[in-house]
C-alpha cells in the first residue's frame, strides 16, 4: 500500500505516520519528491487496510499496489534512483559507460585497457576475477590475484572496479577490492546470493536471467533490497531466443518499460547481448538512444589473447568512436528535447 502525502505536509506529520506504520507491525519506506511525499507500507495487506490513515494530519489517500515487487516499484518510490560510485553517478538523467576486460588477464593489457577507456570517457572499470563459464575446462577466472590487478589499475587511473561475485562464499575477497559488485545472468536467481549481497553496502548491477521476464528480473533485484541495499542498478544483457547469429538478442523496448515499472537505473550490456564485436557498438547506440542510464562492455587491447569472449571486446580505438558518437547523440538529445520544451511552453 501507498499513502499519499498532502502538499506542503510537514516532517512531523510524516514522522507521526511512520511512527504508526511501526507500532502496526509494517514496514514503512519514505520518498520526498520534488512535487510530492508517498509512504511506502509494506505488511499484513488485510491489517495495513483496516487502519484510519486518512485520520491522520498530512495524509492525502492511500492506494493499493499489486506489484509483487515492492521497493523496486516506481509507486513506492515515484523519484529515479540516482547512484553513486567513484564520483561517477547513474540515474535520473545522469549517465554512465562502464567498461574493461571479460577476464583479468595480465597486469599489463588490464592497466593499457584502464588508461584507454578513461581517456575515453569511461567513468568505471570492469573486470571479471571470477567467470562463470558454460565448460568446466575453459579458464574460470584468476581470483584474488585478478582483483589484485584491478586494484592496481584503479590506482593508476582511479577508476572504480566493477567485478562480479558467483558464490556466497566469494564475498569477502570481492568486496575488499570492488567498488561495485555484478551478478551475472547465470546467478540472476540465485536468491540465497542475492539476499547476501543485499546486507552488504556497495552497489549492485543486477544483470536479467538467460530467460526471464522483466518482472522477474525486478522480482530478483527486490531480493536484494529486502535485505536492505537500496543501490541496484538493472543490467539487461539480452535473452535467449531462437536466433542463432548473435549469442542473445536485446529488446530495447524493455528499457522505457522497466523505468516506467521501476525507479532504478537501467543500463544494457551490449556485448553480452550480441557476442560479436561489429554489432556490440551499434546495440550500445540503441540502447541508449533508447533512454538507457548508462552502457556495460567489454574492451581489449588484443582480443585474440583474451582469456574469454575476445570476439566481442572492443578495441580501444573503436570504444574511442563509440564515445564520441555517443557524445553527439546526448548533444542532439539535449537540443531537441530544448526545442520540444520551447515549442510546447508557447
Amino acid at each position: 500500500m501507498i499513502i499519499v502525502m498532502k502538499k506542503g505536509v510537514s516532517s512531523e506529520q510524516i514522522e507521526e505516520v511512520v511512527k504508526h506504520i511501526k507500532i502496526w507491525g509494517a514496514e514503512a519506506h519514505v520518498d520526498r519528491g520534488e512535487v510530492q511525499t508517498v509512504v511506502g507500507v509494506i505488511g499484513d495487506k488485510a491489517e495495513i487496510l483496516r487502519k484510519p490513515w486518512t485520520s491522520f494530519e498530512g495524509v492525502e489517500k492511500t492506494l493499493e499496489v499489486s506489484d509483487p515487487f515492492k521497493k523496486a516499484s516506481r509507486k513506492f518510490h515515484p523519484s529515479d534512483t540516482v547512484i553513486e560510485v567513484g564520483g561517477a553517478k547513474i540515474g535520473g538523467g545522469a549517465t554512465c559507460v562502464i567498461a574493461g576486460p571479460c577476464s583479468v588477464d595480465t597486469e599489463e593489457y588490464v592497466v593499457a585497457t584502464a588508461k584507454a577507456v578513461k581517456a575515453a570517457g569511461a567513468r568505471a572499470l570492469r573486470g571479471g576475477a571470477f567467470k562463470p563459464r558454460t565448460s568446466p575446462y575453459t579458464f574460470q577466472g584468476s581470483g584474488e590475484d585478478g582483483l589484485k590487478i584491478l586494484q592496481t589499475a584503479k590506482q593508476e587511473t582511479g577508476l572504480p572496479i566493477v567485478t562480479e561475485v558467483m558464490s556466497v562464499d566469494q564475498i569477502d575477497v570481492v568486496y575488499k577490492y570492488a567498488d561495485m559488485i555484478q551478478i551475472g545472468a547465470r546467478n540472476a536467481q540465485n536468491f540465497n546470493l542475492l539476499k547476501a549481497v543485499g546486507k552488504m553496502n556497495k552497489p549492485v548491477i543486477l544483470k536479467n536471467g538467460i530467460a526471464t521476464t522483466a518482472k522477474e528480473h525486478l522480482m530478483s533485484a527486490e531480493y536484494v533490497m529486502s535485505e536492505g541495499l537500496k543501490e541496484v542498478i538493472l543490467c539487461l544483457r539480452g535473452t535467449r531466443s531462437y536466433e542463432t547469429a548473435f549469442r542473445n538478442s536485446l529488446d530495447v523496448a524493455l528499457i522505457p518499460y522497466l523505468q516506467e515499472l521501476s525507479h532504478l537505473p537501467v543500463i544494457v550490456d551490449s556485448s553480452h547481448s550480441t557476442g560479436v564485436r561489429s554489432y556490440v557498438s551499434a546495440v550500445a547506440y540503441a540502447g541508449m538512444a533508447a533512454g538507457a542510464d548508462g552502457l556495460i562492455l567489454e574492451v581489449h587491447p588484443n582480443p585474440c589473447e583474451a582469456l574469454s569472449d575476445g570476439e566481442q571486446a572492443l578495441l580501444p580505438s573503436d570504444f574511442d568512436f563509440l564515445m564520441k558518437k555517443l557524445g553527439d547523440l546526448k548533444a542532439w538529445s539535449q537540443k531537441e528535447w530544448k526545442k520540444t520544451a520551447n515549442q510546447n511552453a508557447k
